[in-house]
C-alpha cells in the first residue's frame, strides 16, 4: 500500500477513536455543568456558552504556532502532541470540582491539543495533489463518524453511569489513538524547498492570497453558524419532552444523526470537487444547511429533528472539507502545516465566537431563535462565496505550484 494511503487510513482510525471519545462529551456539557452546581436555567444557558468556548481561546492563538513547529520538527510529532494532550485534558476535566475548574481545564485542552488540525496537515502534506479532495473528504468522515457514534455512547454511559465516567473513558480512548499513530504512521516526505516560514510569514502569505483569505473567512463564519447553537442543543431537546429520564440518550441520538449523513456525503463531495470544482458545490451545501437550521426553529416535537438533522448532515459534509481542500490545493508543500494551521485557527476562532455569541443572544432571544439566527448567517455566508470566491483552474494552479517550489512566487499574490 502507498505510504499516503497507509497514513490516511491510520490517521482515519486514530481520529475516529478520538472523535468518538470527544463527542461522547460535547452534547452533554450543559448537564455536567448542572451537576457541578449551576442549576438556575439562565445561568446554565450562559455558562454553557462560556464552557464551550473555553478550549478555543488558547487554541486559536497557538494552532498557527503548532503548525510552524510541524513544518520544522515533523507533522507526526504534532499529531502525537495533540492526541496525548487531549488525553491529559479530558482526565483533568473529569476531576473538576466546580464550573470554574471545568472552564480552566477546557482552556488547557485548547492549549495542548488540536488533533484535527495536526492530522489534517499530516495527511494533506503526504497526499498527491490530484487526490487531496478525496483524502480530505475521507478524513472528514472520521470526524463525522465520531459525531455519530460518540453522542449515542456518551448518552448511554451518562444515563446509566455518570458524566465523569464519560471523560475518563474519553481520555483512555485518546491514549489508544496515540499508540496507533506511534506504530502505524510515517512522517510524510519533507518538501525540497528548505526555507522554513514564521507564523508572521504565513499570515502575510494568506492575506496576500485573496482566494485563500476568502475561504478562511468563510470557514470562520461557517463555524460560528454551526457552533452558535451547540451549547443549547441539549436544552432545546429537553424543552420539548416531558419525561427527561433518558434525555441524554435521546439528545445523543438526535445530535448523532447529523454525523451519520455527513459521513455519507463527505467523500461524495470530495470527489465532486476534484472533478467539477468548488464554487457551485459550496453554494449548494451552504444554502441547504442554512435552510435546515431555520427549520429547527419551527419544530415542536423532538423526533421531527431526525430528518432535519439528516438533511443538515448531508449539507455540512460538503462545506468544511470543501473549503479545506480548496485551501490545500492552493498552497505549496513547504507551507502545508503553517497555512493549514492558520486555517484551523480561523476555524477555532469561529468555534470560540459562536458559543460566546450564543451567550449574548440568550439575553435577548429564546433558545429556539438561536437556530434561526444560525440559518440566516449561513445564507449570508453563501452570498460571500458567490461574490468573492473564484474558481481556480487546474492549469493555473499547477503552474503556480511549480513557481512556488522554485521559490519565485513564494510571497507573491
Amino acid at each position: 500500500m502507498e505510504v499516503w494511503k497507509k497514513n490516511l487510513y491510520s490517521i482515519w482510525v486514530a481520529q475516529f477513536v478520538a472523535m468518538v471519545g470527544m463527542n461522547m462529551v460535547i452534547p452533554f456539557l450543559p448537564f455536567y455543568i448542572r451537576e457541578l452546581g449551576v442549576t438556575d436555567t439562565e445561568s446554565l444557558e450562559h455558562w454553557s456558552g462560556i464552557i464551550f468556548s473555553g478550549p478555543f481561546i488558547l487554541s486559536f492563538l497557538l494552532t498557527p504556532v503548532w503548525g510552524v513547529l510541524g513544518d520544522k520538527f515533523g507533522k507526526k510529532t504534532m499529531v502525537l502532541r495533540a492526541i496525548f494532550g487531549l488525553a491529559v485534558s479530558q482526565f483533568l476535566i473529569a476531576l473538576s470540582a466546580n464550573v470554574e475548574q471545568l472552564f480552566i481545564f477546557r482552556m488547557v485542552q485548547g492549549a495542548i491539543s488540536g488533533f484535527i488540525a495536526a492530522a489534517l496537515a499530516l495527511v494533506s502534506s503526504g497526499t498527491p495533489g490530484e487526490k487531496s479532495g478525496y483524502a480530505i473528504g475521507v478524513l472528514q468522515t472520521s470526524i463525522s463518524s465520531g459525531t455519530v457514534i460518540g453522542p449515542f455512547i456518551g448518552g448511554f454511559i451518562a444515563d446509566f453511569m455518570s458524566y465523569r465516567s464519560v471523560f475518563y473513558i474519553t481520555s483512555a480512548m485518546c491514549l489508544i489513538s496515540g499508540a496507533l499513530v506511534i506504530f502505524n504512521v510515517k512522517e510524510p516526505p519533507s518538501s525540497q524547498v528548505k526555507k522554513l516560514f514564521t507564523v508572521f510569514d504565513n499570515f502575510k502569505y494568506v492575506f496576500k492570497k485573496e482566494g485563500i483569505l476568502t475561504a478562511m473567512v468563510s470557514v470562520t463564519l461557517i463555524q460560528i453558524s454551526i457552533s452558535i447553537a451547540v451549547p443549547v442543543f441539549a436544552l432545546f431537546v429537553e424543552s420539548m419532552i416531558k419525561n427527561t429520564e433518558f434525555v441524554s440518550t435521546l439528545t445523543g441520538a438526535i445530535f448523532g444523526t447529523l454525523g451519520i449523513f455527513s459521513v455519507i456525503s463527505s467523500p461524495v463531495w470530495g470527489k465532486r470537487i476534484d472533478k467539477k470544482g468548488f464554487r457551485k458545490n459550496l453554494l449548494f451545501a451552504i444554502i441547504g444547511a442554512g435552510i435546515a437550521y431555520i427549520i429547527h426553529t419551527f419544530i415542536m416535537n423532538p423526533y421531527l429533528l431526525f430528518p432535519v438533522r439528516a438533511f443538515l448532515g448531508l449539507c455540512i459534509g460538503g462545506i468544511i472539507p470543501v473549503l479545506y481542500a480548496y485551501i490545500n490545493k492552493n498552497i505549496s508543500d513547504n507551507r502545508k502545516s503553517g497555512v493549514m494551521g492558520i486555517a484551523s485557527s480561523f476555524t477555532l476562532f469561529g468555534n470560540l465566537v459562536g458559543p460566546l455569541l450564543c451567550t449574548l443572544l440568550l439575553f435577548i432571544f429564546p433558545v429556539k431563535d438561536i437556530f434561526f439566527i444560525a440559518g440566516i448567517m449561513l445564507l449570508i455566508n453563501a452570498a460571500l462565496i458567490f461574490f468573492n470566491l473564484k474558481e481556480t483552474s487546474k492549469k493555473k494552479s499547477d503552474a503556480e505550484e511549480v513557481l512556488i517550489k522554485d521559490s519565485i512566487l513564494i510571497d507573491s499574490k
